[in-house]
């Protein structure tokens, strides 16, 4: 009789191979779903489900100040409330957050598992421009930006008075930027400012003298002539200083 082609050793070793080649093949399916399952597993916790939820109660609003309101700003962040936090979208809230008015910049920051800060920074007015007439006269109060920040019925204590021609958007736009560049102790002298044209900007300060400052150019040295002007003994008495070519200056 002719031997087997194949012993049966090499038919079991065959068989041993085969079957570890099974055995790893399931490893392969289990781990694949495996991963598969704790993927989704982890989508589902962290997007979809309320375990990092938004809150509303863990939401802090810093910088508020008394230009902005606290509750405007809680209404645009309400329409997220309960949206996890990694799927929330902080750009778009920040833009609804800066449509509040008063908010000249804001930050949102996600405070895990449940919380979010939004960090403002108030528009602060620099200038109140009377509007209305007769029993509804008032005073819209301007931030440096030309951007309303509120409306009073009296002129607020400690701010200048602007008084330009209605519609006149340059030359408000040139008050405010002398107003702007004025170091804080000047400031805080002006009790108004008025202005036919960009180029004619005049100041009254709280000492009741005037200053015909002209355009917002060469304001720093304008402010140095000025308060040399006030300070000497020649021009003692002045209550008219017209800084407006500030090389030439005019007192009288």
């Amino acid at each position: 009789m002719r031997p087997p082609v194949v012993s049966p050793r090499s038919v079991e070793r065959f068989a041993e191979r085969a079957h570890a080649r099974r055995v790893l093949a399931r490893r392969q399916v289990a781990a694949v779903v495996g991963g598969l399952v704790l993927v989704g597993g982890l989508v589902w916790l962290l997007l979809l489900s309320s375990v990092l939820a938004l809150h509303m109660d863990e939401v802090v609003v810093d910088g508020a100040d008394a230009v902005v309101d606290v509750a405007a700003v809680m209404a645009a962040v309400q329409p997220y409330d309960g949206t996890p936090l990694p799927r929330l979208d902080t750009v778009a809230l920040r833009d609804h957050v800066l449509d509040v008015p008063g908010v000249r910049e804001a930050k949102v920051t996600r405070t895990w598992p449940h919380g979010l800060q939004v960090v403002l920074v108030a528009r602060e007015p620099v200038a109140a421009v009377p509007t209305g007439e007769g029993d509804a006269l008032g005073y819209a109060l301007l931030d440096m930006e030309g951007v309303q920040v509120g409306r009073v019925d009296a002129a607020p204590e400690g701010l200048p008075v602007v008084d330009v021609p209605v519609g006149e958007a340059r030359t408000l736009g040139a008050v405010l930027d002398v107003l702007e560049q004025l170091p804080d102790d000047l400031l805080a002298q002006v009790a108004g400012v008025s202005a036919q044209t960009q180029d004619t900007v005049t100041m009254t300060l709280r000492d009741g003298a005037q200053v015909d400052w002209g355009s917002a150019q060469d304001t720093g040295l304008k402010v140095a002539v000025l308060a040399a002007l006030r300070a000497s003994p020649a021009t003692a008495g002045a209550t008219v200083f017209d800084v407006s070519a500030p090389t030439l200056p005019i007192t009288r």
